[in-house]
């Protein structure tokens, strides 16, 4: 009886024993986790809350309340247009905002990618500037890449006193909708455009206009981080067959003459023929 009893005694304290080391192992684990965790949220630093969509959000949509929600985001990574609280972004629920940008699910709402509330998306210009249309095919157009939100170079070709002549007329103008859309999302493949509107000034709409109505726009494509301003002479077609530099050489090369006289009367000049 004494030797069950002692053997019940050991197999406890054995049981006990085992219990206790996978207690520190687990509490050590626990430790551990905690202190990753810990330097985790001071390398983050602190969370705040924010609005994003909690579903895909087509340029042109309202954006409602369901549309919407909010998750925690870190306080020093912030956006400057972020929206944090609900009155300032549902400010009238009579007047929604709407989607300037197409937006996918859980993508943090800006004020740069939605309208004011109550404004529908649309050309939105700045005082004392104007939308004009220029006319584009899959040449001029530069194979449909264009874009709203790019930048672009005209160039006119037209007849001139010389002939037909190219000059750059306007430089970096901004591109704010190709035919009728003005959305600035690049779509999977080039869609060849009639139209692009620009934003330019009254002054620049009568030069734009002038130099449609006389002769061909072409455009070129300006570089997104291009802050170089496009230098370029006027071309003609002398200048392209290369009959200018022949001109130019025939006038600087010298001339040989011969002078003959008869009496006092001086003859003519006549070239050498060596």
């Amino acid at each position: 009886m004494r030797f069950v009893f002692g053997l019940v005694l050991m197999l406890g304290l054995a049981l006990a024993g085992f219990a206790v080391y996978m207690a520190q192992g687990y509490i050590s684990q626990t430790q551990v986790a905690l202190e990753q965790e810990r330097a985790w949220r001071a390398q983050i630093g602190p969370m705040v809350e924010v609005f994003v969509t909690n579903k895909p959000l087509n340029y042109g949509s309202p954006i409602t309340q369901n549309d919407v929600q909010k998750i925690l985001w870190p306080a020093g990574a912030l956006p400057e247009t972020i929206f944090r609280d609900a009155q300032a972004l549902f400010p009238d629920p009579a007047k929604p905002r709407y989607v300037l940008r197409q937006m996918e699910k859980f993508e943090p709402i800006l004020a740069v990618k939605v309208t004011d509330p109550g404004i529908e998306a649309g050309l939105r210009l700045a005082n004392g500037m104007r939308a004009f249309a220029i006319k584009v095919d899959v040449a001029s157009g530069v194979s449909g890449f264009l874009q709203p939100g790019d930048r672009v170079d005209v160039y006119w070709t037209g007849n001139s006193s010389e002939g037909e002549i190219t000059r750059l007329i306007e430089k970096t103008i901004p591109i704010v909708a190709v035919d009728q859309t003005a959305n600035v999302d690049v779509t999977a493949s080039a869609i060849i455009a009639r139209t692009i509107t620009v934003h330019v000034s009254p002054q620049q709409v009568g030069r734009l206009a002038q130099a449609q109505a006389t002769g061909r726009l072409s455009l070129s494509l300006v570089g997104r981080d291009d802050t170089t301003e496009a230098v370029a002479t006027p071309v003609d077609t002398r200048m392209l067959t290369g009959e200018q530099e022949k001109m130019v050489e025939m006038e600087q090369a010298p001339k040989c003459t011969v002078r003959t006289r008869r009496g006092a009367e001086i003859m003519e000049s006549i070239p050498c023929t060596n």
